[in-house]
């Protein structure tokens, strides 16, 4: 009998992959990293009531809405999860999820630990990678480069940062970003294998494991 059970939520064939980290541990650039060497993986674009950072355009970056607006979402039941971070409304949209997922593409999402748990209980077959910085020293380092935030965001970014990280245990993988070129390797790695697990190559090749006389 087999044991890779799919809740109603559980992508058939395509796959999620979530991707956490503290703030400044470089997560963004290396999913954009991941995202320009894999054509099959779609982003899946947050919501947030946070105001839009100099560069970020909205639909591509998040779908920056007023608090009212999320508050519809979550009450509708349209968000996979949701949670307040650094005091501003952060969620997903389920209902892209879903569909790419039914039409064969793996879904990446860039998430926190509260985050990647709410999904996990729709997705349990999901993927989970955790983003470290080398040292507190580096990452705040990287806050002060980044340019974005003043110095008590940052301070209150290095805070919340420790409670985060406690939660890599949560992940079944954990890359050190001390070198990018070398973080982002393990990253198209992992997606690499993901696509090898049983249940992966099960759903993509239903009537190949069908024919070889295989239990899904």
């Amino acid at each position: 009998m087999s044991t890779h059970s799919f809740s109603k939520d559980d992508p058939r064939p395509g796959s999620v992959l979530l991707v956490a980290a503290p703030s400044g541990a470089g997560k963004s650039s290396l999913v954009r990293g991941l995202l320009a060497r894999d054509p099959h993986l779609r982003l899946s674009v947050s919501c947030t009531t946070r105001e839009p950072r100099p560069g970020e355009v909205d639909g591509r970056d998040y779908h920056f809405v007023r608090q009212a607006e999320f508050e519809h979402l979550r009450d509708a039941g349209e968000l996979l999860e949701w949670a307040r971070v650094h005091g501003n409304y952060y969620g997903t949209l389920r209902q892209p999820i879903v569909e790419a997922t039914r039409e064969g593409h793996d879904v990446l999402l860039e998430i926190d630990w509260q985050g990647a748990r709410q999904i996990r209980a729709r997705y349990p077959s999901a993927i989970g990678v955790f983003i470290l910085p080398p040292s507190i020293e580096e990452l705040e380092k990287r806050l002060h480069l980044r340019g974005t935030d003043d110095p008590a965001v940052i301070a209150q970014r290095l805070l919340a940062a420790g409670g985060e990280m406690a939660h890599a245990n949560e992940f079944e993988y954990v890359i050190i970003n001390q070198d990018f070129t070398t973080a982002l390797a393990e990253l198209c790695e992992i997606v690499r294998v993901g696509r090898l697990r049983f249940g992966a190559q099960s759903a993509r090749h239903s009537q190949l494991f069908q024919q070889l006389g295989i239990s899904v």
